[in-house]
């Protein structure tokens, strides 16, 4: 029978009502004729439930007791879930990703997949059996438990799937698909039938929360398509395939954005030979990922050297560039942790010009100051005020008519 891995998160498994829910569409998909293995999160909720425990006791958790205490979420889940499915006369079996064999390098709270033994899994559904697997986590070769990182449960569900060969990876969620920008934000919001595994990529990577990053890219490295749907409602979704397979290319697919960002701009440092290796090794050495840079040389021949990095990561980054600043005997160093990034994304901007000034003549229309801008093959951001965000992602959305169904290139491509 045609094997499917089925990812259901937080909000699908948020009560136990919805659990019954997800029991259901899963029972469905086994009377429809496929093996059926199901990877869930925690409830919603429960995982934050766990962390604000752990902070309540001291501010830097020791990282393998930290594992072990926010990877219970998901046996919580997967154990109440095959007991609605057995419940309901449909045989069911949970495991961890200790159990299962899910091995991870060994860095905790954003471990890495190795490998996946199926052997637990193929025996189990040669029984008859749907299996249920606890999402974002696995086990070291210390046998530790590892978690994999926030929407480490989509990329389980990835891996599995493509260590099984499996026909598809279906990730359910509260939303029916992949949509040009977040619907909850913008009501005109469109769903998109299909998206290539460049474009999600960099939309996840921008902060579209449908998918995670990495996610996606085990998933295009492994050419195992995924289809984003809907727990809640029926609908088609969202294929996730590559380019080629895409009749039309659309100019722009959607706009991504992160509320997350903050800016830290280090004036008057020395122009040296190597400066800028200095400072970003300095930061990536605190396991902090840097994200857009800037750079301008002044009249007065000194660097002004402007990055940005996530939020949560803000307070720690700037005490590390305050005292780089001291030590290089640099200028000022300024700050805005209240700044949002705003992305636009699609394949067809490789074959079409007038993108970008589209963009920031819209941005300038509105009134919307651009504080930094970075661009590659398909993707334009932009860094403006947190407050100036909802306005920006409206007016951009109208300005590309992302609304309208459907819009392409004017290239049609036959591949």
């Amino acid at each position: 029978m045609p094997l499917i891995v089925q990812k259901y998160g937080g909000s699908s498994m948020g009560t136990l009502d919805r659990i019954q829910h997800v029991a259901d569409k899963v029972i469905s998909a086994k009377q429809q004729g496929h093996d059926v293995v199901v990877v869930v999160s925690a409830m919603y909720g429960e995982t934050d439930r766990l962390i604000q425990l752990a902070n309540a006791l001291t501010p830097y958790p020791e990282p393998r007791e930290y594992d072990v205490l926010i990877s219970t979420g998901e046996q919580v889940s997967m154990a109440l879930l095959s007991m609605a499915l057995n419940m309901k006369q449909a045989p069911a079996r949970s495991f961890t990703g200790a159990q299962i064999g899910i091995l991870t390098d060994g860095v905790h709270t954003k471990a890495r997949i190795l490998d996946i033994k199926t052997d637990v899994i193929t025996r189990e559904l040669e029984q008859g059996r749907i299996v249920i697997i606890a999402g974002f986590q696995g086990v070291n070769a210390q046998g530790d438990i590892t978690t994999l990182g926030r929407g480490g449960s989509d990329t389980t569900a990835v891996a599995i799937a493509a260590a099984l060969n499996a026909h598809e990876c279906q990730i359910y969620t509260d939303v029916a698909g992949v949509y040009t920008t977040d619907p909850h934000l913008i009501s005109e919001a469109r769903l998109l039938p299909q998206i290539s595994f460049e474009e999600m990529l960099e939309m996840a990577s921008l902060g579209a929360k449908v998918l995670q990053m990495r996610s996606v890219e085990l998933a295009s490295k492994h050419n195992m398509p995924i289809r984003v749907l809907s727990t809640f409602s029926e609908g088609a979704g969202t294929l996730v395939t590559f380019e080629d397979k895409i009749m039309h290319k659309r100019m722009v697919s959607g706009i991504a954005f992160s509320r997350e960002e903050a800016i830290i701009s280090l004036s008057g440092a020395p122009r040296q030979v190597g400066m800028e290796g200095r400072i970003i090794s300095q930061v990536s050495r605190a396991n902090i990922e840097i994200d857009m840079i800037a750079q301008h040389t002044t009249v007065q021949n000194t660097v002004d050297f402007t990055f940005t990095v996530q939020r949560r990561e803000h307070a720690k980054a700037l005490k590390i560039i305050e005292d780089l600043a001291k030590e290089m005997g640099a200028g000022a160093v300024k700050t805005n942790a209240k700044v949002a990034k705003l992305s636009l994304v699609g394949i067809g901007m490789r074959s079409h010009s007038g993108v970008a000034s589209t963009m920031f003549t819209t941005l300038g229309d509105a009134g919307i100051p651009i504080q930094m801008i970075t661009t590659s093959e398909i993707k334009i951001s932009v860094i403006v005020d947190e407050a100036h965000l909802e306005k920006g992602v409206r007016a951009v959305h109208q300005a590309f008519e992302l609304d309208k169904h459907p819009q392409t290139t004017e290239q049609t491509y036959i591949e």
